[in-house]
This record gives C-alpha cells, structure tokens and sequence, in this order.
C-alpha cells in the first residue's frame, strides 16, 4: 500500500499554520523583523502548549502583512499538499490577519489568494476553497467584521465560514450573530469545539450555531449520548489526530478516539490542522493510523469520500474529484 499515492482530501488546514518555518524566516529577514522567539534550535515553531502555540502562531503570522505576502503563503502551502498527495483542500482564512478586518482590504487579500490558488491548480492539480475563520479570543465584535467579509465575498472560491482560536473563550453562542449573517449568505458552516472545551462545546455548537461540520470534535467521545446525536445527524468531523497529540490532549495516536467514533457512525475525516507546527503532513498522519489501528486503503478511501462528500464545494466538483478517489457521488 502506498500511502503517498492515495488521493487525499483535507478538509481543516490553516492558511498561516501550514507556512513552513523557512518561509516566515525568510519573509521575516526580508522585512528585517524579529520573530526568532517563535522557533526552537532546530528550526522549528517551539512552543510547549496551547497558549504558547497561539502565542507563536500570531508571532508567525504578524511578518504577513501585504496581498503579495499571502500569494506567495498560499503557493507554499498548495505546493506542499499537493505533494502529499491532496487532490482537493479547504483553508481557513482570516480576516483578522488579511487586513484587519476591513472588507475592501480583505478582497485584495482574497485576489492574491485566489490567484495564487488557480496558479497551483494549473500547476499541480490541487483544488483549493476558502473556508473564512473568525477567531474566538478576539471576540464576537470582531468575529462579525469577519463574517460580513466573508458575506461580501461568498462565492465559488469562498464557500465556509467558521471560527477557531482559543476554545476557552466564551460560548459558542456568543457568536451567533456571524454564524447567522455567513448561513444567510449560503456558506457552508464550521467551528472549532471539542478540543479544549469538552463535549458540552460540541452541543453548543450545534444547538447555538447549527453547523454542519465540527472542527476536531473529538472529546464528544466522552458524551455517548452525543456521540449518537452526531452519527445520527451525520455532523462531519474534521479530526487532526497528530495536532491533538502534539499539543497533549492525547498521549498517542493509538489513544486518540477517531477509531472509536468512527466505530460508532460518526463521519470523520482526517487533516493536519497546521502541519509544520506539529511536525507532521497528511501521509504522515495516514501512517500513523495505519501503525495504530491497521487502517487500509480502503479504510482511507472512505475516509476521503466522507471528506469530499461533506465539502464545502459545488456539486460539478464534488462529481469530478470523487471520480478521482474511486468513489460515487
């Protein structure tokens, strides 16, 4: 079985958290800026939990500062999915961080993404959409300049909105208002919970913003009788196994829950959530679920027709690319 040559299909990656380390050195040195808090000896982001990952993240993030700077990100990052094998990648995408929230601002933003991504495609094949992310700790004032920008700019390249950030922040409610004004403009729906927050996030999020997918959502394994809310509405969950024991919440990838709630009907789905952080890729991850729980190809096959099956795309792509995985639509 090669897992590199499988078609893979992600579904939870963030645009700045998949910058590799020299990248932001690079753009770093050019705009003769000091980040070297964010990297260890080796290189690499350094950061010993989750407060200090956001607190690098936004370190990382702060040398990207122009339209220029995110093509170029975004050509990076394609670039380096598509060698793993990812025939088809939502990203989250910022506001906050693509212009400080402004919408005229972030559709310069959003034109230098997007042509980069059309770049990448004709280059490597890779099919990308934008899923635009509030983020949580900047609060809901703030997470409405985000989703009116998201609002102003739905289409076929910007097909999500979502929310990530620190989990422990608030309530998922809080931001319903966002949630409301992005289910209004027809983008598909998303957050971060389950994480950080436990099980009782996973039932904010659908009762307060009524998504269709949940990003991690893997502590709803501690709540059986949301583990059968979740299968039997078929809520999609956007699990980064390596990126949850990277961060401790689980000791290893042999512990983590996904075979569990997979067992269990719940459709999940696999990604790198921000895969140099955690020093990890999407084959790598296939590995290490292959090691831990003797999954096949098959077993990814089906993982990846739950993927596309639940992404925020058009139904001609979805057709086209489920054709490529071996599966129908």
């Amino acid at each position: 079985m090669s897992l590199a040559a499988l078609p893979k299909v992600e579904l939870h990656l963030h645009l700045e958290g998949a910058a590799p380390p020299e990248f932001i050195r690079r753009v770093a040195a050019e705009k003769r800026a000091d980040i070297s808090r964010a990297f260890g000896p080796d290189g690499g982001y350094a950061f010993a939990d989750f407060a200090r990952f956001l607190e690098v993240y936004e370190a990382a993030t702060s040398v990207l500062t122009t339209p220029e700077d995110y093509h170029r990100l975004t050509l990076a990052v394609l670039e380096a999915s598509a060698a793993e094998g990812v025939i088809y990648t939502e990203a989250f995408l910022s506001p906050d961080f693509c212009g400080g929230g402004d919408v005229a601002a972030w559709r310069e933003y959003l034109a230098a993404i997007r042509e980069a991504a059309v770049t990448a495609r004709a280059r490597h094949g890779i099919e990308m959409r934008g899923v635009v992310t509030c983020i949580r700790h900047f609060g809901p004032d703030t997470a409405k300049r985000a989703a009116l920008c998201a609002a102003e700019t739905a289409g076929d390249f910007v097909t999500g909105f979502g929310m990530g950030g620190d989990e422990r922040r608030g309530r998922q409610g809080d931001f319903a208002y966002g949630f409301d004004m992005a289910r209004e403009a027809g983008l598909g729906l998303t957050t971060h919970a389950g994480e950080w927050a436990g099980a009782h996030s996973v039932r904010q999020a659908l009762d307060d913003l009524r998504v269709a997918r949940i990003g991690h959502g893997v502590r709803a394994v501690e709540d059986p009788d949301l583990v059968a809310r979740l299968a039997e509405g078929q809520i999609t969950l956007e699990v980064c196994p390596g990126s949850n024991v990277a961060l401790g919440l689980y000791a290893s990838v042999a512990d983590h829950p996904i075979a569990a709630l997979r067992a269990a009907g719940v459709p999940v789905t696999v990604s790198t959530d921000d895969p140099p952080f955690f020093r990890t890729a999407l084959t790598a991850e296939y590995a290490a679920l292959h090691a831990a729980f003797g999954w096949e190809e098959e077993d990814f096959a089906e993982l990846n027709r739950t993927a596309l099956g639940a992404a925020f795309c058009d139904a001609e792509t979805r057709a086209r690319l489920m054709k490529r995985i071996g599966g129908a639509v």
